[in-house]
């Protein structure tokens, strides 16, 4: 048991406050890497210049041309609390520069052995200056030209309990490679040669555009599917700018890495943001699913706060609803302005869905294989009709192949179609047009629609009656394990949808812990359930009529090109494919 002496509040030694304070900025080379770069960058550098060893465990050194640090403010570089970027209480309200705390060189040097070599434009020569824990040496004379080079050797050398939790030096490179390209990203007027173990692992020029950039950066097989966005909402009280690339749904990922969102030439991770994208992608792809994206922010300095986080990773929006908006509707906007159909890629083999493409040669070999098979001219069964569009039937001729896809053409080439995927997106579309302006119609049964529940979900009965009400359900419990359905929607009723089996499948979903009833989300999740279960199948053998009306609502129908799961409702054979294929051109 610890004694009252032991308990005295006393002060910390500097070295010991000085790791606490790494402990929050530096976890890995990574944030060393950033931190010093972030310097550069705020020094006005044009060149900067990354070298790592052993995944930057063992060094790390960033140099610049930047401004440089005077000789006689060297030693103040490695000192606590110690900058030349805020000056007073007022500055952290109206912060421009990527570092502004003081600590990071002070951090850093009391967890490794740091060398800062620096020369402003009007010294005659440079200096330099070493610091390994709590010591800070002399500042000497040295050769170099104008900008900083800082050196950090043998990170946590002097704490091994965080140096053990380091990764291999190939990790530990990756995440370090990571934060470069990011930066790159952030600040394409800048250029950036990052080296690992001498060899060139990114170089990339001064003086590049947003868009050459990030090209250079992602890669340029990617710019096909690339859309640019932008906004301009500038004005006293928002002031925010916004331009951006946004990958086709096509090529949305597994997870969130491939979305990069700056602000003011920060990184930053930011949910507002990230909401924002996916709601601008809902329905265009898998809710699993991530879009690819690079957002670039630029908003004045007072309406943010960037001090909300020990590594600047988050920030605080003075209007965070006005980014929300700005960002969703610039996005949405080149979405809704794109052709969104995927192409069939001659060069692929069949990818797995998300990725985007079908091997040509497949796709022509399978398709050659089905086409015996088509037929639009027997006669249907009997089956409730297609909501009518009022709008011309196309004049290309249409078939059906296998009674599950339909093959047509456009201006660009031969389109493919799954005939469920897309009437299911027309049947969405509908539906939430409907119901933004009232409550579905409703048909009485003519006795309850009994359905076996559990008590949970008949207890949960009244707070789903709202959202019911607005689909056309109205329902009341029978029992402590039963609910009675008293009206069914219209809609699903002339689609000859078994309203016992509809209930039961939307108490499960309802029973998902994300399921908020009085939630937007909520009421697109059932109208995409009723929308699946009244769409055509694949197998429904379709009347020429039929067939005809569900290319014209392919035109008319806004996001057609996906379901409202995301999953791709055609693909696209190119002229050109097509002349490859036969061997024309």
């Amino acid at each position: 048991m610890e004694s009252g002496r032991d308990r005295r509040i006393r002060p910390l030694p500097p070295l010991l406050v000085n790791q606490i304070a790494a402990g929050e900025v530096i976890e890995r080379p990574a944030s060393v890497v950033k931190e010093l770069v972030e310097n550069s960058l705020d020094a006005g550098a044009t060149r900067i210049r990354i070298e790592l060893e052993a995944g930057g465990i063992e060094l790390i050194r960033v140099s610049d041309d930047g401004y440089g640090i005077p000789g006689d403010d060297l030693r103040l570089a490695l000192s606590p609390h110690a900058t030349s970027k805020i000056g007073g209480q007022g500055d952290l309200d109206r912060i421009g520069t990527l570092g502004f705390r003081g600590e990071a060189l002070a951090s850093i040097a009391s967890v490794a052995r740091v060398e800062v070599r620096s020369r402003t434009a009007d010294e005659a020569g440079a200096s330099v200056v070493e610091g390994e824990g709590e010591r800070i040496g002399e500042v000497r004379p040295a050769s170099g030209p104008v900008g900083t080079s800082v050196g950090v050797r043998n990170l946590f050398f002097n704490t091994p309990a965080r140096r053990k939790f380091l990764k291999t030096a190939t990790t530990e490179k990756t995440r370090c490679m990571e934060w470069i390209r990011n930066l790159a990203l952030a600040h394409p007027g800048v250029g950036f040669e990052a080296l690992s173990e001498g060899k060139v692992a990114l170089d990339v020029p001064s003086g590049q555009t947003p868009r050459e950039r990030a090209l250079t950066v992602l890669g340029t097989e990617l710019a096909p599917q690339l859309l640019e966005v932008s906004a301009d909402a500038f004005d006293d009280a928002r002031g925010l700018t916004l331009w951006g690339l946004v990958g086709m749904p096509a090529v949305a990922r597994a997870t969130n890495k491939a979305q990069h969102v700056f602000l003011n030439g920060r990184t930053i991770r930011d949910k507002t943001i990230q909401h924002a994208l996916r709601e601008a992608y809902r329905g265009l792809i898998e809710p699993g699913r991530h879009p690819t994206a690079v957002v670039m922010i630029e908003v004045a300095p007072e309406a943010v706060d960037v001090n909300v986080h020990p590594a600047k990773l988050e920030v605080r929006f003075r209007d965070q609803s006005a980014v929300h908006a700005t960002v969703h509707r610039a996005v949405r906007d080149a979405l809704r302005a794109a052709d969104l159909t995927p192409m069939v890629d001659e060069r692929r083999e069949p990818a797995p869905f998300g990725a985007g493409t079908v091997g040509a040669a497949e796709f022509a070999d399978r398709f050659r294989e089905v086409l015996p098979g088509w037929s639009s001219s027997a006669p249907p069964p009997p089956r409730p009709e297609f909501a009518p569009l009022a709008a011309p039937r196309p004049a290309s001729s249409i078939l059906q192949v296998h009674n599950s896809y339909v093959v047509t053409q456009d201006e660009h080439g031969v389109v493919i179609i799954d005939q469920h995927a897309l009437h299911e997106r027309v049947m969405f579309e509908q539906l939430l047009g409907r119901v933004r302006k009232g409550a579905l119609e409703r048909q009485a049964l003519l006795t309850p629609a009994v359905v076996e529940a559990g008590a949970d979900e008949v207890d949960r009965l009244d707070e789903l009656r709202p959202l019911l009400g607005r689909i056309g359900i109205e329902a009341d419990a029978l029992g402590e394990r039963s609910i009675g359905v008293r009206t069914f929607p219209t809609f699903l009723f002339e689609r000859r949808v078994d309203p016992v089996e509809f209930m039961r499948d939307l108490l499960d979903r309802a029973g998902d812990e994300d399921f908020a009833p009085d939630d937007e989300q909520a009421l697109r999740d059932v109208l995409d359930m009723m929308a699946c279960k009244a769409a055509v199948k694949a197998g429904d053998r379709l009347s020429d009529s039929e067939l005809s009306d569900l290319i014209v609502m392919r035109d008319a129908v806004e996001r057609s090109s996906s379901c409202p799961h995301g999953r791709p409702t055609s693909v696209r054979l190119t002229i050109g494919q097509l002349e490859k294929l036969f061997h024309r051109s």
